[in-house]
């Protein structure tokens, strides 16, 4: 792979795809001018691939989402391998967002699958993908002294039940679009481009109901979201490279369905702190009024109970701690047992999870009502980039950090 200045490591687009993936990417300038399915129909939504930070973070989240992992195909990876791949998989957002068919001839040398137009017909749906780096990248591009401390693994949490199959990996892609078909595909796109640099490791698929609102509880979720502008500000101490940049932790919750829903409606709403059929707090107004924690009724019982979800998760019981989460359900199926293998997929970005996730997890983790309800099955944290600051024309994913 191209390097003639070790002192600088500049790659060009043209040595990372070679000359037929740089003539693909001219020839994908007019070819992305054409919307997928033609036919003079009218425009499907279309979320833009490059702005002031990643697509998919603050977007309104979308009906389907998978979420999938890599690991590199290598103990060591060259920088420029593991650039060429981020570009190529670069170069396929931002074609595959607008609607537009990858470029041919984009695929890495030595790969014989190809493009089977499965999307010819198919609109974007608002399609968006946002990528991360685990903290393994960082050593496997001899790149480790660039790791920043904030990209630790998550200390242990009682009564998680953690599979190694499901967490981790070096690279992270969150595919979110509202028709499903849609992420199957792109996510199969991302695996032909990534031939012989990099694999499957885990991938998870959720869902929102109609609405967007509620998980598989029946709560209206997510209501009290910070202000994305303000939470998502990197870190004081973030290295250069992430300037502007975000951290996502991922998590696979389990929810014990069967055993929620034979519990009295007002024994749900007191371990959640919020009523069921609208999201309000049980301090009274409507789902966006802020939580009361100092009500008490008439006996001096706290209205909202010393251990419920709304009063252990607040921003005011952690010190100010946020985060801004985006999570799906899902539903696998059932497991041996019989009990139905659904939760949510938990995802909360922040600007370093040791002062937003880490000590949230802890407090919850000491007696949150709903937490015998929940299996903390999966875990992961991946460093994501550009959140505000997004992929510019022209550039790639984590160029700023593989070409200092």
């Amino acid at each position: 792979m191209p390097e003639t200045d070790p002192g600088h490591r500049r790659f060009s687009r043209r040595a990372l795809l070679g000359t037929g993936g740089l003539a693909a990417l001219a020839a994908g300038g007019a070819a992305g001018a054409a919307a997928l399915g033609g036919g003079g129909e009218a425009a499907a939504p279309a979320v833009p691939f490059h702005g002031p930070q990643q697509a998919g973070i603050l977007t309104p989240r979308q009906n389907h989402v998978r979420l999938a992992a890599f690991d590199l195909g290598r103990a060591r990876t060259d920088r420029g391998r593991a650039a060429a791949l981020l570009l190529r998989w670069t170069t396929a957002a931002e074609h595959l967002t607008r609607g537009a068919p990858v470029p041919a001839g984009l695929e890495p040398p030595g790969s014989r699958a190809a493009d089977t137009g499965a999307l010819a017909d198919t609109r974007p749906a608002r399609l968006t993908l946002t990528f991360g780096l685990g903290a393994t990248f960082f050593d496997r591009t001899g790149l480790t002294a660039a790791r920043p401390e904030a990209l630790a693994p998550l200390p242990a949490f009682p009564d998680d039940r953690l599979d190694p199959a499901r967490g981790d990996g070096d690279l992270l892609v969150q595919i979110g679009a509202d028709d499903a078909f849609v992420t199957a595909q792109v996510l199969r796109t991302l695996q032909r481009l990534a031939h012989g640099e990099a694999t499957l490791r885990w991938t998870m698929t959720g869902f929102t109901a109609a609405d967007g609102r509620r998980n598989l509880m029946g709560q209206v979720d997510g209501t009290n979201n910070p202000d994305p502008a303000r939470a998502l500000v990197s870190a004081p101490d973030a290295p250069p490279w992430l300037a502007g940049g975000s951290y996502v932790v991922v998590r696979r919750i389990r929810m014990l369905l069967d055993h929620w829903d034979t519990l009295p409606p007002d024994h749900r709403e007191q371990a959640l702190g919020r009523r069921a059929c609208d999201g309000a707090p049980l301090t009274g107004g409507g789902e966006r009024t802020p939580v009361d924690l100092a009500a008490s009724r008439p006996d001096g019982v706290p209205v909202i109970a010393s251990n419920a979800h709304v009063r252990l998760a607040a921003p005011a019981s952690n010190n100010g701690a946020t985060m801004v989460r985006r999570s799906w359900s899902y539903h696998d199926g059932h497991r041996a047992d019989g009990a139905p293998d659904a939760g949510l997929l938990f995802t909360a970005w922040q600007p370093d999870p040791r002062t937003g996730f880490v000590p949230v997890q802890q407090r919850l983790s000491r007696g949150d009502a709903l937490a015998r309800y929940l299996v903390h099955e999966a875990s992961a944290v991946f460093v994501v980039f550009a959140v505000p600051g997004g992929i510019r024309p022209g550039t790639y994913v984590a160029q700023s950090l593989l070409e200092p």
